[in-house]
């Protein structure tokens, strides 16, 4: 697929995925979430991917939302036209959330609508200092998408959500560390350094063992604690025979640094 509104390339096992609409602040419109979507399903399938990045061009948005002047355009297909924009966001949200790979959220500026959505949905999250965050849903007289009543529920808590979505309250992004929405803020000019040295690292570790992580992580707060134990058992015992499992061990025994492929 020849990407035109989304950048991507892959370099040394880490996916870089810029939106690129600046000019829009990097809101989404169809072809932006059908290129994501692209996008999502293939970092899901290659295995060489093993962390990923997402972000916005330029220095003001991280993802201003979706394009809501295509709502405009034609009301009476605007909810045809809804029902397809979802369809291929919540398809990247859920092929990102599933797949091996960490996904880092590099927050570059303002997060509103569904670019809260996307950082919410990132596995981590690192902000620069000049960075916002805020729901603007409900300023114009619409519910969240995009997966934020599921993910930034379970980051932030019940209560905080609530207060986002209802209010439309912009965080800093010091309040955002606070409320545990992000993992680190940094100074505008070290926010590339920064995450690329996550990638990488994140890049050289134990592939199956950081989507373990993600699926056990998803699934602890959806059932009872001897449910969750026995996927954890189940999943520590799959990833013993694992090739990065194996040398991960003797590794340890060995008393070097292991050399995980991801496999």
């Amino acid at each position: 697929m020849d990407y035109q509104l989304i950048d991507f390339d892959v370099r040394n096992h880490v996916a870089h995925i810029t939106i690129n609409r600046e000019k829009s602040f990097n809101a989404l419109n169809l072809q932006a979430m059908q290129e994501l979507f692209h996008i999502a399903n293939r970092c899901g399938s290659d295995k060489g991917i093993r962390a990923a990045i997402l972000t916005g061009s330029g220095s003001k948005a991280f993802c201003a939302g979706g394009d809501v002047a295509a709502f405009a355009d034609d009301p009476d297909q605007v909810q045809v036209l809804l029902k397809e924009m979802t369809a291929y966001l919540h398809m990247a949200v859920s092929r990102f959330a599933r797949m091996n790979a960490p996904l880092i959220a590099k927050v570059n500026g303002v997060a509103a609508g569904a670019g809260l959505s996307m950082s919410a949905c990132c596995d981590l999250a690192i902000c620069a200092e000049s960075a916002k965050f805020t729901s603007a849903y409900t300023a114009i007289g619409l519910t969240p998408d995009g997966s934020s009543t599921w993910f930034l529920t379970r980051l932030i808590g019940n209560r905080r959500a609530m207060e986002m979505f209802l209010t439309n309250r912009t965080l800093s992004a010091s309040e955002a560390l606070d409320w545990g929405l992000v993992n680190q803020v940094v100074a505008d000019d070290q926010l590339d350094a920064t995450v690329d040295a996550l990638a990488e690292k994140l890049a050289k570790g134990p592939t199956l063992a950081h989507g373990g992580i993600k699926k056990l992580v998803q699934m602890s707060l959806n059932d009872t604690l001897e449910s969750q134990m026995e996927r954890e058992t189940r999943s520590i015992v799959d990833l013993s025979t694992s090739t990065d499992g194996l040398e991960g061990v003797n590794a340890f025994v060995g008393k070097r640094r292991p050399d995980f492929k991801g496999e």
